[in-house]
């Protein structure tokens, strides 16, 4: 067990070199509060003056101490190598190899690194001081010495003194790997202990706690320490262990740390006998170097573990970040490349990546299509924006100066283009919506699929720049191509549609069922024939009227099947001149046209001026022109339910066609294009400030993991145990 605390040491030396706390490696961390003897006892676990000593703030950065025993065979072959004098040397990071054979010297320096960083004043800083101590006359131990808790700002301190050196304390001592040596002077009440309680903060079962009492010659007379040395008072389970160090005089006169050892033991024999073999710096010494042993052979197998993860951690670090560029030409065509196959993939739902917490790419377009888009057109109402006044209107309109028998086809021509024309805005939405998901896409690509694009920005930021470009051209040309599919629609209404024809039919159906129900309902005096053979200029009973409009309303319905008004003779049927003509023959016209078409002939013996007449909004229809309303209404419904199916159908198609595949086949020859220039290599492979210097720090983290691997993996079994 021996062994391991240079095991230890060795590992500190290992990530000393590159700066970094990211292992919590096993140590001891001495806490108490100024002036209490703290820097006192680390000599004495030394053996020599090292450490800067007076009153009031002198620990002013935390110490790192490792002592190393070494034995003859090893100190004879340091001194030939480095070309010394002496048993002991110490070495300090900050200054590399440099040797100090000089207590002396060292503890000057001590003082100049203090104030290099923290200036002349009282102020504290965080950053350690790494010294270590080569002796065969010290046990293997790893000690970190800190600044003394303090209440009162003096000199030059800032007023949160307290509060920086309370954080410092508990930084280190919240390494759950670290013993915690808690110095308090027998002075002073034991319960009034700042070190045990800042210990206990951390540490409440105080399985990791270790108490020194210090100063137990300077008690008042007829006091002792045997209930505090023994336990009584407050209980620590790694236990108390009282010693006596040099006063300040003694420090001013040069006493040797030996002869206060020697004092030190002649002390406890006389006054606490019973307790002399259990107290002294020299137990103290070996006590902790047990402590740490045993403690350090407790956190290996974590450790260890700790740090193979890291390893594989900053392995997977430094391959995102990439090797250094040797052949540009390869890297930039490989990128591009890479970039445009992820780009592809992504829209085709093959992507390496793949987004869990939205829709992305392809499916985000499909569901575009299928469901917005979808559901936008279904949304829209055949009939919307359209009243029946409105219907009424284009009726009356469409006929001019005569008088209609039959509801003119140009009013659902017209009619049914207004509502085509509703169509468009959300077709063009969906367009542009598409478009934002492939500019989208680019992000998502860079932020997942092609981490070494974040090497080069300038390379990133072409390739946005290229395929917003190209995005961008697609843009209107698909915007004309869905535009044209609502135009084709508007150009032609073919009421030839098969479609369109099943619903004439089925419209017809249901006007002939109303015929036949009207006529059951005529009074049996009246023939039910005359309305159809009537002679001319025999005049027509009441009930003709509506005979004549619902066939009048049938026909309009037919000739709309047809698709166009022909030229047949005045005898003609199922056309719109020939039921013109019909009508004309079979009724006088002298007196049942204001029967017939009330609406439209105002009655005989009025003057009316037609122009200062508003059409009537809120007035009751009559049976021939709710009856004429319903017909356009539903031959209009069912065009449009024709027009929108089609128009559903069509503009996915011309998106993807137009812009999703385009863009797909033409992005790789795109980028070459635009950026595969020799003029443009250097430039674009230019990488980020801070690459290169992230990618060293990850690279010397990698080494030093895995030289700490390789640390860790001497120790022997037996050395464990």
């Amino acid at each position: 067990m021996e062994a391991l605390i240079p095991v230890i040491n060795k590992l500190q030396d290992v990530f000393n070199t590159v700066g970094a706390d990211i292992i919590q490696l096993p140590q001891i961390v001495v806490v108490g509060t100024q002036s209490s003897g703290k820097s006192s006892v680390l000599e004495s676990l030394v053996g020599r003056d090292i450490l800067p000593r007076g009153t009031g703030v002198v620990t002013r950065r935390p110490l790192i101490l490792q002592l190393v025993h070494i034995d003859a065979e090893d100190r004879r072959k340091t001194n030939e190598e480095n070309g010394i004098e002496g048993d002991e040397w110490g070495k300090f990071l900050h200054t590399k190899n440099k040797i100090y054979a000089d207590f002396e010297e060292m503890r000057k320096e001590i003082e100049a690194e203090t104030e290099r960083i923290t200036g002349n004043n009282k102020g504290i800083s965080d950053e350690p001081i790494h010294l270590k101590i080569f002796s065969p006359h010290v046990v293997n131990l790893t000690l970190v010495d800190l600044p003394g808790i303090t209440k009162v700002p003096v000199g030059d301190q800032p007023n949160d003194i307290e509060i920086q050196i309370r954080e410092l304390i508990l930084r280190h001592i919240s390494n759950p790997n670290s013993i915690i040596l808690a110095v308090t002077a027998a002075n002073t009440d034991m319960a009034t202990s700042e070190a045990l309680k800042v210990a206990r903060e951390v540490d409440p079962d105080g399985r990791r706690t270790l108490a020194v009492v210090t100063k137990l010659d300077l008690m008042d007379a007829g006091t002792d320490a045997m209930d505090v040395l023994m336990g009584r008072v407050i209980p620590v389970k790694l236990g108390i262990i009282g010693v006596v160090n040099r006063s300040q005089l003694d420090i001013n006169q040069k006493k040797l740390v030996a002869d206060s050892i020697r004092d030190e033991h002649g002390f406890l024999q006389k006054k606490y006998p019973s307790l002399a073999n259990r107290n002294g710096n020299k137990f103290l010494a070996r006590t902790l170097n047990r402590l740490l042993m045993h403690h350090i052979r407790d956190c290996l197998p974590e450790l260890k573990t700790r740090i193979n993860v890291l390893a594989a951690q900053y392995q997977s670090l430094l391959n995102s970040y990439g090797e250094p560029v040797e052949d540009k030409s390869a890297t930039l065509l490989q990128l591009i490349t890479k970039f445009a196959a992820e780009y592809c993939n992504t829209i085709e739902g093959t992507a390496k990546y793949i987004e869990t917490a939205e829709l992305c790419g392809g499916a985000r377009i499909c569901y575009i299509f299928h469901e917005t888009f979808g559901r936008t057109l279904e949304s829209v109402d055949p009939l919307g924006g359209l009243t029946t006044i409105d219907v009424l209107t284009a009726i009356r309109n469409a006929t001019g100066p005569r008088p209609a028998l039959f509801v003119p086809e140009v009013s659902f021509e017209l009619l049914v283009k207004r509502q085509i024309k509703r169509l468009e805005e959300p077709s063009l939405r969906c367009v542009e919506l598409v478009h934002e998901e492939m500019q989208r896409i680019i992000q998502h690509c860079s932020n997942y699929s092609t981490q070494e694009l974040l090497r080069f920005p300038k390379l990133h930021d072409a390739i946005v720049e290229v395929v917003t470009s190209l995005l961008r051209r697609r843009l209107p040309v698909t915007n004309d191509m869905v535009h044209n599919l609502v135009a084709i629609e508007l150009s032609y209404i073919n009421t030839k549609h098969p479609d369109f024809a099943d619903a004439i039919g089925l419209m017809n159906n249901n006007l002939d069922e109303q015929r036949r129900s009207r006529m059951r309902d005529l009074p049996p005096s009246v023939p039910r024939d005359k309305s159809f053979k009537s002679p001319v200029g025999q005049s027509v009973p009441p009930s003709e009227p509506l005979a004549l409009e619902g066939e009048a309303t049938k026909a309009a319905a037919a000739s709309l099947q047809s698709g166009s008004v022909s030229e047949q003779g005045d005898g003609g049927t199922g056309n719109w001149r020939g039921m013109f003509k019909k009508g004309e023959e079979g009724l006088p016209a002298d007196r049942t046209t204001p029967q017939l078409l009330p609406s439209i002939s105002p009655q005989r013996g009025y003057a009316v001026n037609l122009l200062d007449v508003p059409v009537p909004v809120s007035r009751k229809l009559s049976a021939r022109e709710q009856r004429d309303c319903e017909v356009i209404e539903r031959l209009i419904k069912s065009y449009f339910l024709i027009v929108r199916k089609n128009i559903q159908d069509s503009v996915p198609k011309a998106v993807m066609h137009f812009l999703v595949n385009h863009v797909k086949d033409c992005l790789q020859s795109e980028l070459v294009g635009q950026l595969y220039k020799t003029t443009l290599l250097n430039d674009l492979l230019t990488e980020s400030e801070d690459m290169a210097q992230r990618r060293n720090e990850a690279a010397d983290m990698l080494k030093a993991l895995q030289k700490a691997s390789q640390v860790i993996a001497e120790i022997r079994e037996t050395h464990m145990w």
